[in-house]
């Protein structure tokens, strides 16, 4: 191994000494996907050299094994460049995970350790004894599921034939994990049941200018269907005649993509989530916002690639769907999205991951409204995105730099609570978990945050939790704000 050519990264971590800071590193390499801490090494890769003597390195090797658990035990050598003395301890992703510093919990994020929150941990867990969320049990028994839809699926599963299903439909259903002990698996409530998780379409003009919209509560096996319907009947349509008799249907954007992002969508959702998956169709784009960032070391990065290895949250769910012939298998998703829009050229995509948030921009690069660049033509479609992003992220709010400041210094306020009083002030009946949406953060910190917010004096709660609604107590319209006069 070459240690002057490492540098650090998402598997290799320069520490000049023995300390705390090197196990955590250990464990974090442990929780993803393996790495290796050098010792002796200054943070720009220089040798400095540490001190071993003939008991060092069992004793480091030794305080590992005993501040950790599961307890790991990484692979050690002692190399020499110029002149100095280098110890390399290196560690695999552990398979019984998560692994704990001191009853602390740890994953690697690019070069540098990140503390894990609770619903990672639970997780990694799962992950680690190959279980899904969707899998547990719910207190509610069979009665509770439609039989007609779950005779619906049956019909469509044979019909594909990847497996054959018989008569008995409580059979059926325990042999793929829809009930377990006489009752409904979260997954056999998804698909068969009120479920009480929702999806939210809506068509907008302008950010700030809704034209139409659907609440969709019912089983996924039907909401997708009623997605789709209201998708269609929002997104242009034309024909062409190629010399038959017959027309041809050209719509907006390729139906089997818009498909593919919807059973993206309530396939891999965090469900231990309730916030709605959010659908927002504009003149031409349309955004896909769902609850939980990508499931295990599934990264951004790797989706963009045509080798990447799938990591699914709901297991139950992602068979289901293969078995229905919704999903071809798992893992091609995003490798025939773009092959199709390769070939067709008229939309792309972005994907992006805001706050606890996994968030599909399909764009459609025909459009007019993306602008043009006077020298190069049409402005890349992404790049304009990811300007429209950034206002939909700040919810039209915009605020000279010197104003914020002002804002700041007079109220204490950050930026997020800014766009939680702004959001108000546009909706007095906004709930919490729709602030979580579109600000980006999660449903803990938008209450957290509210509750600042009244004690600030600057939000009241007007009536009771059902019924009532949120009165914002300053002057936020842009004028005043523009106007230093911020009341």
């Amino acid at each position: 191994m070459d240690i002057k050519k490492l540098k650090e990264s998402r598997k290799v971590e320069f520490k000049s000494s023995f300390g705390k800071e090197v196990i955590i590193s250990l464990v974090a390499f442990a929780n993803t996907r393996g790495g290796k801490v050098i010792l002796g090494v200054d943070d720009k890769g220089k040798a400095t050299g540490i001190e071993m003597g003939p008991e060092t390195e069992q004793k480091y090797l030794n305080e590992i094994k005993t501040s950790t658990y599961p307890q790991l035990l990484p692979h050690s050598d002692i190399y020499n460049v110029d002149g100095k003395t280098v110890l390399v301890l290196e560690i695999n992703e552990y398979p019984v995970k998560p692994v704990a510093y001191k009853n602390r919990y740890y994953k690697r994020v690019k070069n540098s350790n990140h503390m894990l929150s609770l619903e990672e941990i639970v997780d990694l867990r799962q992950q680690s004894l190959d279980t899904s969320f969707d899998a547990h049990i719910v207190d509610e028994d069979l009665s509770c599921l439609d039989t007609s839809l779950m005779e619906k699926f049956t019909e469509q599963v044979n019909s594909k034939g990847r497996i054959t299903l018989l008569d008995d439909m409580v059979t059926n259903m325990t042999k793929l994990k829809f009930i377990k002990s006489g009752k409904s698996t979260l997954a056999g409530m998804l698909l068969f049941g009120n479920h009480g998780y929702s999806i939210h379409i809506g068509r907008f003009k302008a950010e700030d200018t809704i034209i139409d919209d659907l609440l969709i509560k019912a089983p996924l096996l039907t909401a997708l269907e009623e997605a789709m319907i209201f998708i269609k009947k929002h997104i242009n349509l034309s024909y062409e005649f190629d010399g038959s008799l017959k027309r041809k249907e050209v719509w907006q954007y390729p139906l089997d993509v818009i498909r593919e992002f919807l059973l993206n969508a309530v396939v891999h959702r965090d469900y231990k989530h309730s916030t709605d998956i959010v659908i927002k169709i504009f003149d031409n784009r349309i955004i896909f916002s769902n609850p939980g960032i990508l499931f295990g070391n599934l990264t951004l990065k790797d989706l963009e690639k045509d080798d990447y290895v799938s990591s699914i949250r709901n297991k139950l769910l992602a068979e289901a769907f293969y078995l229905t012939g919704d999903i071809e298998k798992y893992g091609t998703g995003f490798i025939r999205i773009r092959k199709q829009l390769n070939e067709l050229k008229t939309a792309t995509y972005k994907i992006s991951e805001i706050g606890d948030f996994f968030r599909v921009a399909l764009l459609d690069i025909r459009s007019s409204d993306l602008g043009k660049d006077p020298v190069n033509g049409f402005i890349d479609p992404v790049k304009e995105f990811s300007d429209v992003e950034k206002d939909v992220e700040n919810i039209t709010y915009d605020v000279e730099k010197d104003v914020e400041k002002d804002v700041e210094k007079k109220f204490n306020l950050s930026k997020n609570q800014i766009l939680i009083l702004k959001s108000i002030q546009k909706n007095k009946n906004i709930t919490q978990e729709s602030l979580s949406e579109l600000v980006g953060i999660t449903l803990r910190n938008i209450q957290n945050n509210m509750i600042k917010l009244k004690e600030k004096g600057v939000l009241k709660r007007i009536g009771p939790d059902k019924g009532g609604y949120w009165k914002v107590l300053v002057n936020l319209s842009e004028t005043d704000i523009k106007n230093n006069e911020l009341k």
